[in-house]
């Protein structure tokens, strides 16, 4: 379990700065620097280092931080899991970005309801950088990614590699086509916020072919990839998505895929976890449950 100068020491690499950590927590900044004091003490070493006015961890302070969010996370769920009324029903919280979420998950969750009707679950959607943090806090057991995210931090099982296509209306004149990218730099890019997987799926995707977000004349930003599909299927833009995500609006013909000259994207669905858990043999039978399913479920 943890104690409470680790968790003066979590706030600090959150906040990085004593003043703040000490108001966030209702301390003064001498028991703040006092708990840090204490642990580099215990473990044979400075913590923290400044560059310059910028308050930042040392390796030894890195590894404490990886097991400490380890250690805050699995102390949840046991109290969690000593708090059910009923021990023998599995319970799983785990999130999943956008696209997965809206369009990979509800197939699988149905397969596995269906074969285990008593299984407790519960899934939050949200972007990336949103869902590692509340894996870190121990908010959500594990999630399920189709962002990047440093895998030096966590741990990971691939799940899919799915492809990443260009679309357009089927009304567009590059609609089944095969065009150079000069030949769409004048279309209007619709494309998901800043922090989502799916953009930053794209903007990688260009990079590896010397383009950017820049190379557009106009670019648009839309939260919510539904509503970027209805756009595109009026010829409002163009945009770039999972071949997942397209292929109901593909096969009744609202959007029209088109390629364009030496240019291929495609990127891992990630079943992500914290490597040090005391949970980890539970979070691994989750991702072959998941896997399972998809198998199943997965259009061929």
């Amino acid at each position: 379990m943890i104690d409470f100068r680790h968790e003066t020491f979590y706030h600090l690499c959150q906040i990085k700065n004593y003043t703040k950590t000490a108001e966030y927590l209702h301390l003064t900044q001498p028991a703040v620097s006092q708990h840090i004091r204490y642990l580099e003490d215990l473990y044979g070493g400075p913590l923290f280092e400044y560059n310059g006015r910028r308050l930042s961890l040392t390796r030894r302070g890195e590894h404490l931080y990886r097991y400490v969010q380890v250690l805050r996370a699995d102390t949840k769920k046991i109290a969690e899991e000593l708090q059910k009324t009923n021990a023998e029903q599995p319970s799983v919280l785990f999130g999943a970005t956008l696209t997965i979420g809206e369009y990979v998950m509800p197939g699988i969750l149905h397969q596995i309801l269906r074969e285990h009707p008593n299984y407790r679950i519960g899934m939050i959607v949200e972007n990336t950088q949103k869902l590692l943090q509340e894996l870190s806090d121990g908010t959500i057991d594990f999630a399920v990614l189709e962002g990047y995210f440093d895998q030096s931090r966590y741990a990971a099982r691939l799940l899919s590699y799915e492809k990443f296509i260009p679309v357009c209306s089927p009304g567009s004149s590059l609609a089944g086509k095969a065009v150079s990218f000069d030949a769409i730099k004048s279309q209007r890019l619709i494309l998901r916020e800043k922090g989502s997987g799916t953009r930053e799926i794209l903007e990688q995707a260009l990079k590896e072919h010397n383009y950017s977000l820049d190379s557009f004349e106009q670019v648009c930003e839309i939260g919510n990839m539904n509503a970027i599909k209805q756009l595109v299927s009026k010829d409002d833009g163009i945009s770039f998505m999972y071949l997942q995500a397209a292929a109901p609006e593909l096969q009744k013909g609202e959007l029209s895929e088109f390629m364009i000259e030496g240019f291929s994207a495609g990127h891992e669905f990630n079943f992500v976890f914290l490597e040090n858990s005391v949970y980890k043999k539970q979070y691994i039978r989750w991702f072959d449950i998941i896997r399972q399913a998809y198998e199943v479920d997965r259009p061929t």
